[in-house]
């Protein structure tokens, strides 16, 4: 996958290379040229001096054949202007914006706008968001036979119930995360698009998860 990032301070530095080590193509974006100097003689990718919300900028760095972005400036404002260019504009599918102000990040977050504040922010959060891929475990049991995790679902699963996710997993859906707000779904409770789906499952059982969520309902 091609990922474009706006912000070449240390946390676009590491996010870039952390991305270079898992085999994808990346862009970075800076306004500073001597920002890339972070990046040291081994990053392979491409630097674009320039305003990371500017279309023209975006282009230069690949954003029109991007499967992801990343926003990770020291500008709320210009992260989230990034951020929602290259989601309505460019029509990219993973983004993601780094913002300093927890309660603003809510609010951009009820705007459909995919946020991580400042404070629990790493770089395997950001990642999680550019490479939704697999289950994220968030809890285990003492014993390391049940954990929390979040799962990515395929597009399929829209319009669905919770039910049909619990049924052919064999996980039980913990709670959703929809526009940024925890809610406790029931049986008849349907999938929506954006919602992130936190289930507990057995490990021995990650792999049929896994499976069955990336896949459509009609598909297993």
């Amino acid at each position: 996958m091609h990922i474009v990032i706006m912000g070449c301070g240390r946390v676009g530095s590491t996010l870039a290379h952390s991305l270079e080590d898992r085999g994808h193509s990346v862009a970075i974006v800076d306004r500073a040229a001597e920002a890339f100097r972070r990046l040291g003689p081994h990053f392979a990718g491409r630097t674009v001096t320039g305003i990371g919300f500017d279309r023209d900028v975006l282009i230069e760095a690949g954003i029109e054949e991007a499967g992801a972005f990343a926003a990770v400036s020291s500008g709320d404002n210009s992260n989230v202007l990034a951020a929602r260019i290259a989601r309505e504009i460019f029509r990219v599918d993973n983004v993601v914006a780094r913002i300093y102000d927890p309660g603003r990040a809510e609010v951009y977050q009820r705007l459909g706008i995919p946020t991580v504040a400042t404070i629990p922010w790493t770089t395997h959060q950001i990642i999680r968001r550019l490479l939704p891929e697999g289950a994220e475990p968030e809890w285990r049991d003492p014993t390391g036979t049940v954990r929390l995790a979040e799962v990515h679902i395929a597009p399929a699963w829209v319009g669905h119930r919770v039910s049909d996710l619990e049924q052919t997993s064999g996980a039980r859906v913990a709670f959703l995360t929809r526009l940024g707000e925890g809610i406790l779904p029931h049986r008849d409770t349907v999938i929506q698009d954006g919602d992130l789906v936190h289930v507990i499952m057995r490990e021995d059982g990650i792999e049929k998860v896994e499976a069955a969520f990336a896949t459509g309902p009609e598909d297993v």
